[in-house]
């Protein structure tokens, strides 16, 4: 279905929510709203699914409709797999059991900050970290440093921020053009941003490089980038 949620002049802007009127769109609102967002997420289920071996359990964390969840169920044949997708948006964890079916992955309605990932051997944090509160986020990563097994992976995907303004606004309005380039309006453009100002908080690629450090994790790698949107690994 196409998303024409932000389409209407009247409607009343509130602060964005994950509810059943975008879970019906989700799909298509990502798509275009997300630039490489099909790159970014196969390739990650390929990288989760390949540290997964033959029998390792992966956390999908913010797995909305369990896009990243399919994937690495897609790209690892192993019967003996697990991946376990956690949202709190009942919506989209309803949404997700319908759409998968593979016995190898199980869906929990709870908030990530809650939810243990004790001996995960793959955790996936996709464009979620940009929908906690800023001074939660090192707490989190902390917390699933010390509850992941030895040697595990942390898979996290993000729009960042630029410290330099000038590269900021470049990147910042190349993306806004990609938007309206994929349809959407600039009322929709407009709308959209004035909805999200409130809940998704962005930070700096170097912030999040520092923060997985200062959680504990080592060989932090930046695996991917367009435009403002990155993705990184790092190891236990």
């Amino acid at each position: 279905m196409r998303d024409r949620v932000f389409s209407d002049p009247n409607r009343q802007i509130v602060d964005f929510a994950f509810d059943s009127e975008v879970v019906a769109v989700f799909p298509d609102m990502i798509r275009r709203s997300v630039p490489g967002y099909e790159t970014m997420i196969p390739v990650t289920g390929l990288i989760a699914a390949n540290h997964l071996g033959s029998s390792g359990r992966a956390h999908d964390l913010g797995c909305s409709l369990g896009a990243t969840t399919l994937a690495i169920l897609q790209n690892n044949p192993s019967e003996d797999i697990q991946v376990v997708g956690v949202d709190n948006s009942p919506d989209m964890i309803s949404q997700a059991r319908r759409v998968i079916s593979d016995n190898r992955a199980v869906f929990v309605e709870a908030d990530i900050r809650d939810h243990e990932v004790t001996g995960a051997d793959v955790v996936v944090l996709n464009l979620v970290l940009q929908f906690i509160d800023p001074d939660d986020r090192l707490a989190l990563l902390t917390r699933l440093y010390r509850e992941m097994a030895p040697g595990g992976m942390i898979l996290l995907s993000e729009k960042v921020a630029n410290s330099d303004e000038k590269r900021h606004r470049f990147f910042d309005e190349t993306h806004l053009a990609w938007k309206r380039a994929n349809g959407y309006s600039d009322l929709e453009v407009s709308a959209k941003r004035e909805a999200l100002e409130n809940v998704m908080r962005i930070d700096t690629e170097e912030a999040h490089v520092k923060r997985l450090k200062e959680a504990g994790f080592s060989e932090i790698q930046q695996w991917y980038r367009c435009l403002n949107w990155a993705s990184f690994l790092a190891i236990v």
